[in-house]
C-alpha cells in the first residue's frame, strides 16, 4: 500500500501524511522543490541542520538508511541510494551518484530485476569534498577530510586526510601532520 506495484516512489499520501512523523529535516534545512524524494517510513532519512539539497537530486531509502549531517551541500542532480551516511561539513558537487545497493546476477535464467539485492553501506565521513560526476559503490568509506576528484569512481575505501582521482579512484597525495603539509603517495 505504500509503493505502487513496479515503482520505487512513496504513493502521494505517504509523503505528506506519513513521512512527517518519521523522517527528520532540522532547523534552517533546504530540500529543494525539485527533488525527487523517494523516502519510505520502515528506513531512516535525515537531513542536519543548515543542509541543503539541491534541485534534481534522488534520495532513496527504500534499502538502507539515508542520513546526511549539519552544513552539508548536496549539489544539483545527484543520485544518493542508502544505505548511505554522510557526515557534517561536506561538498557534493554536482551529478554524483552513490548507491548502496547492488543488483544480482547468479541465475542467467532469471532477468536481473527479479534477483536478489545485496547493500552495503557508503559512508562519507566529516569535511569531503566530492567533484562533480563522482561515483561512488556500495561499501565504501571516505574517510575524514579528502577530496575525490572529478569523475572519479570509488569502488575502495580512502583512508582520511586523502586526495584521491582516477578510475578506479587511487591516493594521490595525503596530509602529513609531521610536515604540516600534502605529501605525494
Amino acid at each position: 500500500m505504500l509503493i505502487p506495484r513496479g515503482q520505487a516512489r512513496p504513493r502521494t499520501w505517504v509523503k505528506w501524511f506519513v513521512n512527517p512523523f518519521y523522517h527528520q529535516v532540522a532547523k534552517g534545512s533546504t530540500i529543494r522543490w525539485k527533488t525527487r524524494m523517494d523516502v519510505l517510513p520502515f528506513n531512516s532519512f535525515a537531513l542536519g541542520k543548515n543542509s541543503t539539497i539541491e534541485d534534481f537530486c534522488t534520495i532513496n531509502n527504500g534499502v538502507g538508511d539515508v542520513i546526511i549531517g549539519h552544513d552539508t551541500r548536496i549539489g544539483i542532480s545527484n543520485v544518493l541510494i542508502g544505505p548511505v551516511r554522510v557526515g557534517n561539513h561536506v561538498i557534493l558537487a554536482q551529478n554524483i551518484v552513490m548507491s548502496g545497493l547492488n543488483h544480482g546476477y547468479e541465475d542467467v535464467h532469471v532477468p536481473i530485476h527479479k534477483q536478489a539485492v545485496t547493500t552495503a553501506p557508503i559512508i562519507i565521513e566529516d569535511d569531503c569534498w566530492l567533484g562533480a560526476n563522482v561515483v561512488v559503490t556500495a561499501g565504501v568509506t571516505i574517510g575524514k577530510h579528502c577530496v575525490i576528484a572529478a569523475g572519479a569512481i570509488v569502488t575502495k575505501s580512502i583512508p582520511p586526510f586523502s586526495i584521491a582521482v582516477g578510475n578506479p579512484a587511487r591516493v594521490i597525495k595525503q596530509y602529513d601532520f609531521k610536515l604540516k603539509e600534502w605529501v605525494k603517495v
